[in-house]
């Protein structure tokens, strides 16, 4: 059995959809979830035996280790590919690791190097919506692509990528999985953007979410940077992304953290570092329970709300300099 584990959100999901491309398997069974779902692995631990083969993408192996070397230990292949905090890798034959933790990589620019840039405008695509613009711009250079183009795939990028969050699926406007099986028929993310009747629910959704964001207050921290604080609605969770992203672009020089009420006495943070200097974010966040990420882009899923002061006080700390 093949199993496709990939993040719910546009990196993994192009990520995935490259490789499918290169490689077709249709019988393979997708296990994915919102973005903050970052334990997948756990559902593989009484579905895989001897033989199986686990591809995954877009999943932090620091959050996933035990379940990987359970999966392993099993009789399992696993291509793994990654640029979070991985921590140590598993020393097993049977697993093929492709990590890079850089701050200006995804996991599906990690593919279009082990694709050799076959199906690059989808990296690109992956790559705008994670907020890695500079990235998406120098790796579209060789598609020959104009400005409008490559509007067209940052609109998409940031579109897919807001669809991925959510407390659960049921906040989202698609399940990864549904979104997944509307760009597999495309190999081009232009046709897709022009034929695929899922836009329009996104588009619609995103404005509507994003002006709701907009009257939100900010907290200004000096020259440290700023904080929004949003409430306990499913707006609230699926524009968290898109919307720190937006900020961060807005101050480049200044970091960002969003925090949404959960509703049990809980935050979930996202937390972006200076776009001028893209590290810190993962160290801040795995300083917490639930929390994990990348340099430049991390987040918590459940921040105790008598921890917030001491996620401020962090948070001034780490991008104080």
């Amino acid at each position: 059995m093949q199993y496709d584990v990939f993040n719910g959100d546009a990196d993994g999901i192009c990520a995935l959809h490259q490789l499918r491309l290169s490689e077709p398997k249709p019988a393979a069974k997708l296990i994915t979830g919102v973005k903050r779902d970052i334990r997948l692995l756990d559902r593989l631990l009484e579905k895989v035996v001897d033989g199986d083969e686990v591809t995954v993408l877009d999943i932090s192996m620091d959050s996933n280790k035990d379940s990987l070397e359970k999966i392993l230990s099993s009789g399992c292949s696993v291509f793994y590919v990654d640029h979070h905090f991985a921590g140590e890798i598993p020393p097993s034959a049977s697993l093929s690791a492709h990590i890079d933790p850089s701050s200006d990589i995804c996991a599906s620019l990690i593919v279009d190097r082990l694709l050799e840039g076959r199906y690059r405008s989808w990296a690109v695509t992956a790559a705008f919506g994670d907020n890695l613009h500079d990235a998406a711009r120098q790796a579209a250079k060789s598609l020959a692509l104009n400005e409008e183009q490559i509007s067209v795939l940052r609109e998409l990028g940031e579109l897919m990528n807001y669809n991925g969050y959510g407390s659960s699926p049921k906040d989202l406007h698609f399940t990864p999985e549904e979104l997944y099986k509307a760009v597999r028929p495309f190999e081009d993310p232009l046709l897709f953007y022009n034929q695929s009747p899922v836009l329009a629910k996104l588009r619609t959704g995103f404005a509507d979410d994003m002006e709701s964001a907009r009257q939100q207050e900010v907290e200004n921290l000096g020259n440290v940077g700023r904080v929004f604080n949003f409430p306990a609605e499913p707006w609230s969770k699926r524009v968290a992304g898109v919307y720190s992203n937006e900020k961060a672009r807005e101050k480049p020089d200044l970091a960002h953290a969003l925090l949404v009420e959960n509703g049990n006495g809980t935050y979930m943070a996202s937390v972006r570092a200076p776009l001028e200097r893209k590290k810190g974010a993962d160290d801040l966040c795995r300083k917490f329970p639930t929390g994990g990420g990348r340099a430049a882009a991390a987040g918590i899923n459940a921040l105790p709300e008598d921890r917030l002061d001491e996620f401020l006080d962090s948070f001034k700390e780490v991008f104080s300099t």
